[in-house]
C-alpha cells in the first residue's frame, strides 16, 4: 500500500509517559508514521529530544505545553482536557487512540464545529458487522500473524520490520493494522479491541482479505497475549479470524509478569514459558486451521548487546526456531529464515 499523501503535522500528547511502555502509540506513530511529528508534550521530560529514544532521524522537541509546540508562523485525563481544547481553538485536528471518543465529547464537538477542525477517533469500531465465514486465503498469499507472550511487547514493531524486510527483498508485502497505533501509521485498519466479540473473527478475516489485494506477504499486527488475564479474547479472535499459515512469537527476556495487570489489580499474573506459549498458540490455531509458530522475535531492550546476542542463541537452541531481535539488529536475517521455512512448506 503506498503511503498516503501527507495531510497533517502531529503534536503528540504523552504527558508523564513518553519513553515508557505506556507510550507505545506515541513511539510507533513517530517512528513509522507517514506524517511528521513536530513535538511531543510531556512536561516531565521537557527540554529533551525524541532522538534520545528513536535516533536522529526522528528528532523533535519534547515540550511542556501545547503553546510551546504550536508552529510559529483509554479515558481522557482531566489535565488533558484544557490542552485538547486549546489545540482545537488553535485550528489543530485532534487524532485520538483512546477508548473514550473525543468526537463524542460535547465540549470538544462544539469547539470543533466552531473552529472547523476534525476530531478523529481511531478506536471507533466499523459499521460493518460480520461473523467469520471460513474464507480461504488467495493462492500465493503468505499470511503471518505476529503474536506475543504479553501485551505492549513489540508485536506491531516486529510486523512492520518484517514487512520492510520483505519489501527490501523485492516482494510485495502488506501490514494489517489491528490497533490504534497501526491505524495512525498506515491510514487504514480496525482497532479490534473495540469490536463486538461475535465479530472479531469476521473483522480479522476481511482485514486480511483487503491486505491480500495489497501484497503477497501479509503481516498481521497481533494484540494482547493468549494467556493475558485481561486481553486474551482479542488475541484468540485474531488467531482464529486471520487463520495464519504461520505465527511469529514476540517475547521480552526479563519480563516475567503481564504488563499492567499487577498495577491494576494488585495481583500477579506470571507469563507462561516460551515453550508453553508455542504449544498453546499452535493448539488454539489448529482448532480452526493449520498453523505453527515459525520464528521467535525477541525484544532485547532490557539487555546489553552482548547479552542480547547470547540470549538469541540460547532461545534458538531451546526452541529449534529462527530467533532474532529484528528491531535492534535488523529484520533481514529473521525474514530470510521465515521465508525459506514457509516456501519449503509450499
Amino acid at each position: 500500500m503506498e503511503a498516503a499523501e501527507t495531510r497533517r503535522r502531529y503534536v503528540v500528547l504523552a504527558e508523564g509517559e513518553f519513553g515508557e511502555p505506556g507510550s507505545k502509540t506515541a513511539m510507533g506513530v513517530i517512528k513509522y508514521g507517514h506524517d511528521p511529528v513536530v513535538a511531543v508534550i510531556d512536561s516531565t521530560r521537557a527540554g529533551r529530544d525524541v532522538s534520545e529514544w528513536l535516533g536522529l532521524e526522528h528528532a523533535a522537541p519534547v515540550v511542556g505545553t501545547l503553546a510551546e509546540a504550536l508552529p510559529q508562523g483509554g479515558k481522557i485525563p482531566p489535565d488533558w482536557r484544557s490542552i485538547i481544547a486549546e489545540a482545537i481553538v488553535n485550528g489543530l485536528d485532534v487524532v485520538s487512540g483512546l477508548h473514550e471518543f473525543v468526537s463524542d465529547d460535547p465540549e470538544f464537538a462544539s469547539l470543533a464545529a466552531a473552529h472547523g477542525v476534525e476530531l478523529i477517533d481511531h478506536r471507533r469500531p466499523p459499521e460493518r458487522h460480520e461473523v467469520a465465514m471460513g474464507r480461504r486465503h488467495a493462492p500465493g498469499k503468505h499470511v503471518i500473524l505476529v503474536v506475543g507472550t504479553d501485551c505492549a511487547i513489540g508485536k506491531m514493531t516486529v510486523a512492520l520490520e518484517l514487512r520492510r524486510a520483505a519489501q527490501e527483498a523485492g516482494l510485495s508485502a502488506a501490514f494489517v493494522p489491528t490497533g490504534q497505533t497501526g491505524i495512525m501509521i498506515e491510514g487504514w485498519g480496525v482497532s479490534v479491541d473495540r469490536v463486538i466479540s461475535d465479530f472479531i473473527n469476521g473483522t480479522a478475516e476481511w482485514l486480511v482479505e483487503q491486505a491480500e489485494e495489497m501484497g503477497d506477504w501479509i503481516f498481521v499486527e497481533g494484540q494482547g497475549s493468549i494467556d493475558h488475564p485481561a486481553y486474551s479474547a482479542v488475541t484468540l479472535g485474531l488467531v482464529h479470524g486471520t487463520t495464519p499459515q504461520a505465527m511469529v512469537l514476540v517475547h521480552q527476556p526479563g519480563r516475567n509478569g503481564h504488563f499492567g495487570w499487577e498495577r491494576a489489580t494488585g495481583a500477579t499474573a506470571p507469563t507462561l514459558s516460551l515453550a508453553d506459549n508455542i504449544r498453546l498458540y499452535e493448539a488454539v490455531a489448529n482448532a480452526v486451521a493449520p498453523s505453527r509458530v515459525a520464528a521467535v522475535a525477541l525484544n532485547t531492550s532490557l539487555l546489553e548487546e552482548e547479552a542480547a546476542q547470547t540470549e538469541i542463541a540460547r532461545v534458538a537452541a531451546e526452541t529449534g526456531l529462527p530467533v532474532d531481535d529484528p528491531y535492534r539488529f535488523g529484520p533481514q536475517r529473521l525474514f530470510a529464515q521465515l521465508r525459506a521455512s514457509l516456501e519449503e512448506d509450499g
